[in-house]
């Protein structure tokens, strides 16, 4: 064989040598592909993990969605913190637990559960140490919650609650049938709200109950016969489960700390506050320890017990906002006074941890899309940005011993646990491998000036395949809130990359009234609601123009839910630059949002009196009243969907419903979508994959034509 007869057949089997390279290469690593709506949805949710007293473990829910709810699981799921051993299942059960709490001595875990032959939510205790089946702690009528171990870990602390009138739990039982035999279904009220988010309200009170820890002992309600649990005013902060008073054990374990309001009955008209007491373990006359204007909650003492922690806030009357601020008091209490450790940042704190080292507060807050952590020492100073990962967002943290620990996540990395003792060290992988098959992108941040001086942040979310040549339509998403910043983290309801699926670029702005940007900037919104926002939104959307030359400026959409919601609602009435509008309970008219929803003191706050006093804001920052201005060039012509749970008592379903009418009497294109069993958020999976659709097909009708 010649030379000339072999350098052609080398170079062949050297082609045929890479090709099979190549080929095994994309064997090994698949093509990345777009992310479907089955990718949000069955991501496995993974709660705040709860590290043991000695630091040796942490545990933790995880929730295996299904878009059957029957097939749903949600258990308990332990990692030791000491090793590199895969994290194992703790509990099997449907149902869900939740409220996680380990006994000092880090063998017993206490959670709250609903199970099998329970009518409600009840404590039950798992022996973490030796295994075995959970034992069911209470049997109350009313059910119990939020357990708390007594420090030398033989008593327990929970909040139930009783109907009014009520002595112990006969008389509850008692109380519980006679309203099952009740002939009618009516519901009375003489004060407000009579309902919360998705629930109407009932008369039942909040209480502290103690019970030795051993199955169906006795619970005592320690705040029985007290004049302040008697007040009519008296009450805890209000969640789904029911009200919260954040109560804590006292070091010596002689006692408890909580706070609660005693104004409730005044939310109509007042900002209610919640001020700390301090009750006996035998029980009696509760003393009030704070007495200012502020609001405490989440309270913590130290692990040498010589100092409470807690989150406050300063309730600045008539101011639609306050930072959330870390503060510390002496304890035993030498002063009502707090000694407010981040006085001097101008940013709301999330959460705190307190590690049993006793020498330093860990902290995060939110700021221009993330949120990092952060520590200072017990009397507020050497404050320094811990090790961290440089993008994403921190969601819960939590101390146990030495060891601290949370859940990370980003846009494109959903929530994992994560160690936080130095540089965060990922502890879990249920989402790693199905985040990595996703062809997905970090989101970009940009900031710009707006034409009045403010900086406004931003972020842009690129389809899967993106060509920087090529053009794409841009949808503008507006978060809720608005007291809300957009986060680089992984979102279920408004995921960012299913919403840029079908080929859009979509733009995250923080207008003002965003938290994440300090107290004045939150706050900019009061008087001024909907046509500030508005206005930061539309010049976001032209510097994203401007800055980026794949976006087609002639194919423009805009949405959001809640407060994203009513400004959609107002970018509509005002400006006829969108192609299509998609709205996600939002409201429609102030007066009507005030007097409807579940909640209006701040409202009245935020408008600047109430709406029957003669201000122009209750009329010209209402959308309903812009629809109809036709004559100068705007009013309701954008096509717009309009989406509403049902079961909505934030922004009730009575917006949408004058939303349609409006846009039918002015024949604008226009859709209503209702769930009838879903309330503010879209939760039910096959209704969410039903949603996506309808907002994917409007904007396709609107802007690929």
């Amino acid at each position: 064989m010649n030379a000339t007869t072999f350098l052609p057949k080398l170079t062949s089997l050297l082609i045929l040598g890479i090709s099979a390279t190549l080929a095994q290469a994309a064997a090994v690593e698949p093509a990345k592909r777009a992310i479907t709506h089955e990718d949000v949805w069955l991501m496995k949710r993974v709660g705040a993990p709860q590290p043991s007293p000695d630091g040796k473990w942490a545990v933790f829910s995880v929730t295996d969605p299904a878009y059957d709810s029957k097939e749903q699981w949600s258990d308990i799921w332990i990692k030791s913190l000491v090793d590199d051993s895969a994290p194992r299942r703790l509990t099997f059960s449907k149902g869900g637990e939740s409220a996680h709490a380990w006994s000092p001595d880090s063998r017993f875990l206490l959670f709250t559960a609903k199970r099998e032959g329970d009518d409600a939510p009840q404590i039950y205790r798992l022996d973490v140490a030796s295994g075995g089946e959970a034992q069911r702690m209470t049997s109350l009528t009313l059910g119990a919650r939020v357990p708390k171990w007594s420090p030398d870990g033989k008593q327990i602390l929970f909040v139930s609650e009783i109907y009014p009138g009520n002595a112990d739990e006969e008389a509850v039982k008692k109380s519980a049938k006679e309203r099952k035999d009740r002939k009618y279904t009516a519901r009375a009220y003489e004060s407000f709200p009579p309902r919360f988010f998705d629930k109407w309200l009932d008369d039942k009170k909040v209480r502290l109950f103690v019970m030795d820890a051993q199955p169906d002992a006795k619970p005592r309600d320690i705040l029985a016969g007290s004049k302040l649990a008697d007040l009519p005013g008296f009450g805890g902060s209000q969640g789904d489960d029911g009200q919260s008073l954040n109560a804590v054990w006292t070091p010596d374990g002689k006692g408890v700390v909580f706070a609660v309001s005693t104004n409730r009955h005044e939310a109509a008209r007042a900002s209610t506050f919640t001020q700390i007491y301090s009750v006996p373990l035998a029980g009696g006359e509760p003393t009030q320890l704070t007495r200012d204007g502020r609001s405490y909650h989440d309270l913590r003492f130290a692990p040498d017990g010589k100092t409470l922690f807690a989150l406050t806030e300063e309730e600045a009357p008539n101011k639609v906002y306050d930072l959330t601020r870390v503060a510390s008091f002496a304890w035993p209490f030498t002063s009502a006074q707090p000694k407010i450790l981040t006085q001097d940042l101008d940013r709301s704190i999330s959460r705190i941890a307190l590690p049993a080292d006793g020498k330093r507060v860990y902290y995060s807050f939110e700021h221009a899309g993330l949120e990092k952590v952060y520590s200072m020492n017990y009397s507020g100073g050497d404050k320094r940005e811990e090790p961290s990962l440089p993008n994403g967002a921190i969601n819960s943290l939590n101390a146990g011993g030495k060891a601290l620990v949370g859940v990370w996540e980003s846009a494109v990395n959903p929530p994992e646990i994560y160690s936080f003792n130095g540089v965060p060290k990922r502890l879990t992988s249920f989402n790693v491998d199905k985040a990595a098959a996703i062809d997905w992108q970090a989101p970009e941040h940009f900031w710009f000036k707006t034409p009045d001086g403010r900086q406004i942040h931003n972020m842009i979310v690129k389809p899967a395949g993106f060509d920087p040549n090529k053009k794409y339509p841009l949808f503008a998403v507006i978060h809720g809130g608005a007291a809300n910043m957009w986060r680089d983290q992984f979102v279920l309801r408004w995921n960012y990359h299913l919403l840029a699926k079908p080929g859009y670029v979509v733009l995250l702005t923080d207008y003002k009234g965003s938290t994440g940007y300090g107290e004045e900037f939150a706050r900019s919104i009061q008087h001024d609601p909907l046509k500030g926002p508005g206005d930061e939104i539309n010049w976001a959307v032209d510097e994203a123009i401007r800055k980026y030359p794949f976006i087609d400026g002639s194919k423009l959409a805009a949405g959001g839910a809640s407060y994203g919601g009513h400004l959609a609602n107002w970018l509509q009435a005002t400006t006829t630059r969108y192609k299509a509008i998609v709205s996600h309970a939002g409201e429609m008219d102030l007066v009507m949002q005030w007097g409807t929803s579940d909640s209006i003191y701040g409202r009245e706050v935020n408008g600047g009196g109430p709406v029957w006093s003669d201000l122009p804001v209750w009329r010209e920052q209402s959308p309903i009243m812009q629809g109809g201005n036709h004559a100068k060039g705007t009013g309701f012509k954008t096509p717009i969907l309009i989406t509403v749970g049902e079961l909505d008592y934030r922004v009730p379903v009575n917006n949408a419903l004058m939303n349609f009418a409006a846009q039918q009497r002015l024949n604008t294109p226009s859709k209503l979508v209702v769930f009838p069993d879903e309330n503010h958020w879209i939760l039910k999976g096959e209704n969410s994959r039903y949603f996506y659709n309808e907002v994917h097909g409007w904007l396709a009708k609107y802007l690929n034509n």
